[in-house]
């Protein structure tokens, strides 16, 4: 791990969607973060120096001048509180709003992960060749959802961005970058040309990359 001085860190693994959630939202909100990458690869979670920051060592953890935090939509969320409470980006004043953004963000967590996760998950750490059809079905069943999710509205939570858009924006493009088409779903596809104008899109793009190479390196066939 390497560092910097600044008071708000954000201890992260660009292969890591939920990091990227993390990054994304300094970069929205134009925080000045100090980004301290953590190897997973070389296991650098496990580390005295980290498990006495985070004892359930896992990433992304924001240190934010002592108060330490993790769990990246939370992560989120304090940020826009903290740094940023009139941003739209996480509703103040507008409770079912809000809600939608929580119930957005709920979504990603609970569906869209664990759908992304059962195609990377046998290969990564099960030995596995080949993503299942299973898999792939349930990436397609995740992504009709998601049109039907944007049928009224231009993003996942209204017709401007919230950390809705971001969270499930870092989620998906991980699983497109390892070969998801999505291009069946014009308006989820739209909504993801859209996401390019995002602060920290390159950032995003880059720890994509690392996460497909990496499926690609255990894959015995085209995603």
């Amino acid at each position: 791990m390497t560092s910097t001085a600044k008071a708000l860190k954000l201890y992260y693994y660009p292969h890591s969607g939920p990091s990227r959630i993390a990054l994304l939202t300094c970069r929205y909100l134009g925080l000045d973060v100090q980004v301290i990458n953590v190897d997973l690869g070389k296991k650098e979670q496990l580390s005295e120096e980290f498990v006495k920051i985070n004892p359930q060592h896992v990433v992304p953890t924001l240190d934010d001048n002592g108060f330490v935090l993790w769990e990246s939509r939370t992560i989120a969320q304090y940020l826009v509180e903290t740094y940023a409470p009139e941003s739209s980006l996480y509703p103040k004043n507008d409770t079912k709003k809000r809600a939608l953004v929580n119930q957005r963000l709920h979504f990603d967590c609970g569906t869209l992960h664990w759908k992304v996760r059962h195609c990377a998950h046998p290969l990564l750490f099960f030995g596995e060749t080949v993503i299942p059809e299973s898999a792939k079905q349930g990436i397609r069943d995740v992504c009709a959802l998601m049109e039907v999710f944007l049928k009224n509205d231009e993003y996942f939570a209204g017709h401007e961005i919230t950390l809705a858009d971001i969270s499930i924006y870092c989620t998906l493009s991980s699983i497109v970058h390892t070969g998801a088409d999505i291009k069946p779903y014009p308006l989820l596809s739209a909504w993801y040309k859209k996401m390019e104008k995002l602060p920290g899109w390159a950032e995003n793009e880059e720890g994509c990359k690392l996460y497909a190479q990496r499926m690609w390196d255990k894959m015995t066939e085209p995603y």
